[in-house]
């Protein structure tokens, strides 16, 4: 997914409106199924603002370490943020199987925050901007296992059914300020 000059700048403006409106500092999290091209979209936009990006993916403590994530992501990084002090967080090695060096996020006007289970609703006591990114399943998985592999399938499968879960119980879809579709086209905006 890339995501166009137009549909970037109305990012920008839509997330600097939302961050007027509140007179602080806030999270924007970009969230939504593994593969629908919110690493893209996190890479593209960050540099734009300028904000230093949180990945999910270095959090979880692998395929099934997205609610230990979520956990580590509140209690470390946007806690911490929330009361003018750095957050600091371990990396999660996915080849080595463990957590390892230690990452500082220091204080900033902006924080890119992307990955499955970024804006759960845990999240909402910072008033986050949400950006849902969104591709059907057998495209998901087509990019997932280009990138990890076939042998992955399994784990990317079971994956899916997790994620499908923490997102209705979140309804992460529908707390969204802005829905992209996999190729980075506007679907919704409220």
């Amino acid at each position: 997914m890339t995501v166009t000059q137009e549909v970037l700048d109305f990012l920008l403006i839509r997330i600097n409106d939302h961050l007027d409106g509140l007179g602080g500092w806030t999270p924007i999290c970009i969230d939504g199924p593994a593969g629908s091209g919110k690493t893209t979209l996190a890479a593209q936009l960050a540099p734009l603002l300028p904000a230093q990006v949180i990945h999910m993916d270095d959090l979880y403590n692998g395929w099934d370490g997205i609610e230990e994530g979520i956990t580590m992501l509140h209690s470390q990084i946007l806690e911490p943020l929330s009361q003018g002090q750095p957050g600091k967080y371990s990396r999660y090695d996915w080849m080595a199987g463990t957590y390892l060096e230690r990452h500082r996020v220091p204080l900033s006007d902006f924080l890119v925050v992307e990955g499955c289970g970024s804006a759960c609703r845990q999240v909402d006591q910072w008033k986050p901007f949400i950006i849902w990114v969104e591709a059907d399943d057998d495209e998901r998985l087509r990019r997932g296992l280009e990138r990890d592999g076939a042998d992955a399938e399994p784990q990317w499968r079971a994956f899916m059914e997790t994620e499908r879960r923490l997102y209705q119980q979140h309804d992460t879809v529908h707390r969204a300020h802005i829905r992209l579709d996999g190729v980075g086209r506007i679907m919704a905006d409220r």
